[in-house]
């Protein structure tokens, strides 16, 4: 469990697009075996150390004749942003990955301030 000791707890959120794949016949929708796709998100504000973050899919649109595999998370959190990742492999076809995501962590406070 991360413990926040700080007063000022701030909570971000975002929706984004990683790819269309369908349209344009990416790799993603074009290729097997392992595929991976990362995307950088900057936060509107830095938060004062990297905050807990939790990344989930919002849309999927993936071919249903196949296998569906997916695997999504955030790596290099830091207190200004993280890459979402998506992974797939095998047969498995994706079109569309919208990914939804949600930061928590300390924030600097109005009264804080630094020797």
């Amino acid at each position: 469990m991360r413990r926040l000791s700080h007063h000022a707890v701030g909570v971000c959120q975002g929706s984004q697009l990683l790819f269309s794949a369908f349209e344009d016949q990416g790799v993603m929708w074009t290729g097997e075996g392992p595929r991976i796709m990362r995307q950088s998100v900057t936060f509107p504000e830095p938060f004062a150390a990297p905050p807990a973050v939790h990344v989930t899919i919002g849309m999927w649109d993936i071919e249903g004749r196949a296998n569906q595999r997916a695997d999504i998370c955030a790596e290099q959190v830091t207190a200004t942003g993280f890459e979402i990742v998506f992974r797939t492999w095998g047969d498995t076809k994706v079109a569309r990955i919208r990914a939804e995501w949600l930061a928590i962590g300390a924030v600097r406070h109005d009264d804080d301030f630094t020797v």
